[in-house]
């Protein structure tokens, strides 16, 4: 488990205050000890594999589908050892059966059409034993994370799904209730462990400030080098967390938002992510 100095070194600059307890939530269950092989399987960016590295040594795989995705991971994490990154589907694996003991798969489920054949493909390489870490959208979001979605579901209207307001929906084939996923988890043949609920409080409009505008803004290299490395989830430790930086000045005012919220919010209460941990059966 991260002790919390550690853990808020590696998050210092998210502005994505659900990211926050996403990452807490994987490093709990998976706990990366050098022994262990881990795959992040949708690994995006490659900010967890990152994140893994700078805290553990143990053998880490990243399986992304979207060339130009994939591009960009690779030249996030070229300077760090013993991470293999893959071009491939969910769907099909290039891994042997058993060959790994924790599994990644957050915010993936909710962008493939058959989530169920997904996660069996997900229970066939993992090691029986192993654990497998699972976060998706939660249907039941707060209005502020995402009005403007929010408001169109309330009339009867669907999603916006692509461009700089597609909010919490942006590219996604459905979001979740717990129900669903702990149905498809257990279609798959995994046992559920735990399963956790959090980010209540949150800033108007904060999903799509960040990845609508920020996102877009630090990928292109708009930002100055000093706003561009207090905002980059890959250069934590180049942060000097001045307050005269507005990147960091901002952090402050998103952290604040997110003092209230728990690693596991009470039944029935919007949050912005559903975090579920399942095991194969030895």
């Amino acid at each position: 488990m991260l002790d919390e100095a550690t853990f808020l070194r590696l998050t210092r600059n998210e502005a994505d205050m659900a990211f926050k307890k996403r990452v807490r939530s994987i490093f709990e269950w998976l706990q990366p000890t050098a022994e262990k092989t881990i795959l992040d399987c949708g690994c995006g960016r490659g900010f967890y594999l990152n994140m893994i590295r700078a805290v553990s040594a143990c053998p880490l795989y990243g399986l992304e589908l979207d060339p130009e995705i994939i591009a960009k991971t690779r030249q996030n994490l070229a300077h760090l050892p013993d991470i293999t990154l893959v071009r491939a589907s969910i769907y099909e694996q290039p891994f042997e059966d058993a060959s790994f003991d924790g599994v990644i798969l957050s915010e993936v489920l909710e962008h493939i059409e058959d989530d169920v054949r997904g996660l069996q493909e997900v229970f066939r390489v993992l090691k029986p034993n192993g654990v497998v870490a699972i976060t998706v959208p939660n249907a039941n979001y707060p209005f502020w994370w995402d009005p403007i979605n929010k408001t169109l579901e309330s009339a009867g209207l669907p999603p916006i799904k692509r461009g700089v307001f597609a909010g919490i929906w942006a590219n996604h084939v459905r979001l979740y209730t717990k129900a669903q996923l702990r149905q498809a988890v257990a279609a798959a043949g995994f046992l559920v462990e735990e399963e956790r609920a959090f980010t209540h409080y949150c800033f108007p409009f904060i999903h799509n400030v960040v990845y609508g505008i920020g996102k877009p803004l630090l990928e292109s290299g708009a930002l100055p080098k000093s706003m561009a490395q207090a905002a980059d989830r890959t250069t934590f430790d180049q942060n000097s967390g001045s307050l005269f930086n507005p990147i960091n000045l901002g952090l402050a005012v998103l952290n604040w938002f997110d003092r209230p919220n728990q690693i596991n919010e009470p039944d029935g209460r919007t949050t912005v992510n559903l975090a579920l941990k399942a095991r194969k059966p030895a």
